[in-house]
């Protein structure tokens, strides 16, 4: 199943001076976890990375991934990474909670073991979330128009 949802304008239009092969993997990516978990909301941010983050709720705090778009390449996080069984080992990283997977193709995200990471972070988030969201499937910008 293909996810519907469309990619927000501003985040599109900065998505589109990447290297064409990272917005593939990033569409492609994006729809696989939305297709995983289609209630999600995705918050967009454009800091040091243009970044779509996937949360149960409105919050950052409750998100379960993030695909972080660099100039040369793109990750797959785990905003509680260092907290999922990991028994692959698929996740690098040394901060304190994230951790991440380094996206190059297709097969990278698309294997039986990612799928049940991404699965473990969402029943991870859902059981750590504070309180029940009325927020669901909704994109939330968090982006600066440049005026």
């Amino acid at each position: 199943m293909k996810s519907s949802r469309p990619i927000e304008p501003d985040f599109e239009f900065l998505l589109d001076f990447k290297d064409q092969q990272l917005i593939d993997l990033f569409k492609d990516l994006r729809t696989y976890i939305l297709d995983l978990y289609p209630d999600c909301n995705e918050l967009l941010y454009h800091t040091h990375a243009l970044t779509a983050v996937f949360s149960i709720s409105d919050k950052l705090s409750d998100a379960f991934c993030m695909l972080p778009i660099y100039t040369n390449h793109l990750n797959l996080g785990f905003n509680k990474g260092t907290l999922l069984k990991d028994p692959h080992k698929l996740l690098t990283g040394t901060g304190n909670l994230i951790r991440h997977i380094d996206v190059s193709k297709e097969s990278d995200y698309r294997n039986p073991e990612v799928k049940a990471l991404i699965l473990e972070a969402i029943t991870f988030a859902i059981k750590d979330m504070d309180k029940p969201t009325k927020s669901i499937a909704k994109t939330i910008s968090k982006i600066k128009k440049k005026e």
